[in-house]
Parts: structure tokens; C-alpha cells; sequence
């Protein structure tokens, strides 16, 4: 009997470290926070077309004018990791590359989660062709080796900075900054326009910069259409900037800018015009401090959603006319994208119970975010145009009413309504993850 009284009180004991154990476990991942950064080259190595013209057709780029990059920040929350993916592309990559990139993210990385996004300079390269007859095999067989370096590219760029996950603190800030970007679309005042210059600022344990979240909305269009040269454009300066200043790794996530222009002012040019945003940048980066995330947490929603289309891409006259103002071999693949429906993918991350991220795979006009902002009532939310796919222009409603360039069915084929039902969507699950919807 006092054998099993032995073997009983030990079998407990045993069982209460277990818990002990498990608990401090469960504790220590919920408790870390870490933040890492990576960075490639994606600029490609030969002549292929150039993405954001029509007037183009399918020139081949003539070299470069400044290097493109995919930048990487991974955020580490307990044991769930998020990749942010700031591109110098037009675009995010198209679906076949988005998927290839997540699963080999999933695979080699363990990161189930993604904001994959393009700048949107229009001096980037053509990403939307593919290996079929009339889709671009063989006459653009030179794209297509693209792809597979590009895809190399971003997934080196997000693993280089899950590798150098470091422990960090954060804050987050935003600015109206006037004078730098305009309503292009509307004759109707008052014009809307997201101001908002948004950052996430992260620091090591010590307090030197480790990286510097830029979000803001403005076209990137400030280079004459036919320079066949690739460039990120503003962005690219803005971020060499704001490196040189911060030492820290900057990553640029473009905002709802599909009624956004760049507006130069005084800083004329592309370079002269990021350097002066990129100061802007520092100012705002310098101003926070940040602290120790006390009670860190991530949660993500993702889904594709089906819209009809304006535009029946069906019609031979149609296809015939959008082959025409592009080139013959882009258009089948939009029609391909398109055969079901538009599908755009809408994707929000809930930070710290504080900070939402919503990105959206298309070409929002601004009120989309504007209004999305002021619904939330959070700390802050940084919206996140051009991410995770892409499927042309989202206006508003009232936009369509106007109509114009980006509301009129040529470029935004998307059914009327449909922007607002995703940032209805938005609010209702950053509401569900904060817990005040079930």
C-alpha cells in the first residue's frame, strides 16, 4: 500500500511540473515579440515588357535607371509569424507566383500569413504573362524566366529576415502631411484624399533602429511613360533617404492611391520628390518612441471574394479592343483571371489589439481607406493597396456616378459596390478579432 501511495504522489507531482512547465512555455511564446528584415534585388537581367502604359504595348524595357527590390519584414507573435513585402512592381506577383511564394514560405519558414505588394511604379516589369500558347510562351519566353527569379527573390528576402528575428519594440505614428499628394479623378468638391503619412517604427532592445514601416498613397507615375528604363520611382529615393538617415531597413507598403497623384510641387522630379517625402519620413520615425510591447498578439483573416464583372471578356470585340490598347499576348491572361468572376483577396491582421493592417489586391480610390480609418476607432490602421493579388480599380460608388478614369468599366470591370462590401468586410472582422462581434 505505501508503494502505490508513493507511486501515486509522484505520478502527481509528475503531472503538476507538466502543467508548470506548459504553462511557462505557453507564457514565454505569447510573450515574444520579434521583428527581422531581408532584402534582394529583383530587377531583371534581361529585356522584357514594361507594366503600366498602355501606350507601350509590348516595348522591352533599355535598362535601368535605379535598382528594384522586395523588402521583407517578418513579425514574430508568440508562435505565429507575419511576412510584410514592400516590392518595387506595379503590382503584387500575379496568382500562379503569389501561390508558389506563400507555399514555399509555409514550407521553408513556417510563416502562414503574408502582405505581399507592389509600389505600383509603372517602370517595372510585366508580370501577368504565362507559359501557353498566345499567353506569352516562346515570344516572351525571357518574362517567364522572370518569374521564377523574381519569386527567388522575395522568398530569399523573407527568409534572410525570418533568420534575423531579433527580440524589439515598436511604435506606431501618422501625420496629415499636405502638399504631396492630390484627388486626380474628381471635379466635385471637396476632393477626397488620404493625407495620412503612417509609420511603424521598430527598435532592438537597445533602441537602434531595425526597420521603418512607410505607408502612404500616391500614384508613383512621375517618369514620362516612354523612358523604357525600370525605377521604383519615388519610392525608391524616399527609402534610400530614409535608410541613410535612420540606418534602418525602410519598407514601403502603398496606400489606397487609385484616385491618389503625386503632387510635385517644388520637388520636381522623381528624386527630388522622394528625397523630400523621405524627409518627411525621418521627422515622423525620429518623433516615437518606442516601448516594449506588453501583451503582443496577432491575429489574421484572409478570403477571396466573387464579384461579377462589368466588362464580358467573353466578347471577341472586347478582347480584340483590350489586345489592342495593351498587346495581344496580355489581355487572355487577364480573361483567364477573370473567367469566374473578380476575385480580389482582402486580408486583415489585428496588432496588439491595437493595430490593423488591411490589404487589399487592387487599386482602391482613397475614401476606402478614409472612411475605413474612422470606422475602426483604433489606434491606428495602415491600409495596404496592391497586396496579395491584383484586380484593377475599386472606386466608390459616387465615383462611378461621376465617372472618369479608374470609376469607368474600362479599367475597373469590378461590379459597382464592390469596394464598399470589402471594407464592410474590414470592419466587421476587425471588430470580430477584437472581440466586440461574435
Amino acid at each position: 500500500m505505501k508503494s502505490i501511495r508513493i507511486r501515486i504522489l509522484l505520478n502527481l507531482v509528475a503531472v503538476c511540473l507538466l502543467v508548470f512547465f506548459a504553462a511557462n512555455v505557453q507564457a514565454r511564446a505569447q510573450g515574444v515579440f520579434k521583428v527581422g528584415t531581408g532584402r534582394r534585388d529583383i530587377t531583371p537581367q534581361e529585356p522584357v515588357p514594361m507594366w503600366g502604359y498602355g501606350v507601350r504595348h509590348d516595348m522591352l524595357s533599355q535598362g535601368t535607371l535605379d535598382r528594384l527590390y522586395a523588402v521583407a519584414l517578418v513579425l514574430q507573435v508568440g508562435e505565429k509569424k507575419l511576412a510584410i513585402v514592400g516590392m518595387d512592381m506595379g503590382r503584387a506577383p500575379a496568382e500562379r507566383s503569389l501561390q508558389i511564394i506563400r507555399q514555399r514560405l509555409k514550407a521553408e519558414a513556417g510563416i502562414d500569413y503574408s502582405f505581399i505588394a507592389g509600389s505600383h511604379s509603372h517602370h517595372t516589369p510585366v508580370v501577368e504573362l504565362s507559359d501557353e500558347a498566345g499567353k506569352g510562351k516562346g515570344r516572351f519566353a525571357a518574362s517567364l524566366r522572370y518569374y521564377t527569379q523574381m519569386e527567388d527573390g522575395i522568398v530569399a528576402a523573407v527568409l534572410e529576415a525570418n533568420a534575423k528575428l531579433v527580440a524589439a519594440k515598436m511604435a506606431t505614428g501618422a501625420v496629415k502631411l499636405e502638399g504631396f499628394n492630390r484627388n486626380r479623378h474628381t471635379k466635385l468638391e471637396p476632393k477626397p484624399s488620404d493625407k495620412d503619412l503612417a509609420v511603424m517604427r521598430f527598435d532592438d532592445m537597445n533602441g537602434k533602429p531595425l526597420a521603418i514601416l512607410v505607408n502612404f498613397a500616391a500614384h508613383p507615375t512621375t517618369i514620362p511613360a516612354l523612358t523604357l528604363k525600370f525605377s521604383a520611382d519615388y519610392v525608391g529615393a524616399m527609402k534610400a533617404a530614409v535608410e541613410k538617415e535612420m540606418n534602418a531597413t525602410t519598407i514601403f507598403m502603398q496606400g489606397a492611391s487609385g484616385d491618389q497623384s503625386v503632387n510635385e510641387g517644388e520637388n520636381k522630379g522623381y528624386q527630388a520628390f522622394g528625397q523630400a517625402l523621405g524627409r518627411e519620413v525621418v521627422k515622423l520615425a525620429a518623433s516615437l518612441k518606442t516601448e516594449v510591447v506588453a501583451k503582443p498578439s496577432l491575429a489574421v483573416k484572409e478570403e477571396r471574394f466573387t464579384f461579377s464583372s462589368r466588362v464580358d471578356f467573353k466578347n471577341p470585340l472586347v478582347m480584340a479592343a483590350y489586345q489592342k490598347a495593351f498587346f495581344a499576348e496580355l489581355i487572355p491572361n487577364f480573361a483567364d483571371e477573370y473567367q469566374d468572376g473578380i476575385r480580389p483577396r482582402l486580408t486583415v491582421a489585428l496588432l496588439n489589439q491595437e493595430i490593423a493592417l488591411v490589404g487589399a489586391s487592387g487599386e482602391f480610390f482613397s475614401n476606402h481607406a478614409i472612411r475605413l480609418k474612422e470606422r475602426t476607432r483604433l489606434k491606428q490602421l495602415f491600409f495596404f493597396g496592391y497586396a496579395n493579388g491584383y484586380h484593377q480599380y475599386f472606386p466608390t460608388i459616387e465615383a462611378v456616378a461621376e465617372g472618369g478614369y479608374g470609376a469607368d468599366n474600362a479599367v475597373s470591370p469590378v461590379e459597382i459596390g464592390a469596394g464598399e462590401k470589402l471594407m464592410n468586410t474590414a470592419l466587421v472582422w476587425i471588430y470580430q478579432l477584437l472581440g466586440k462581434i461574435k
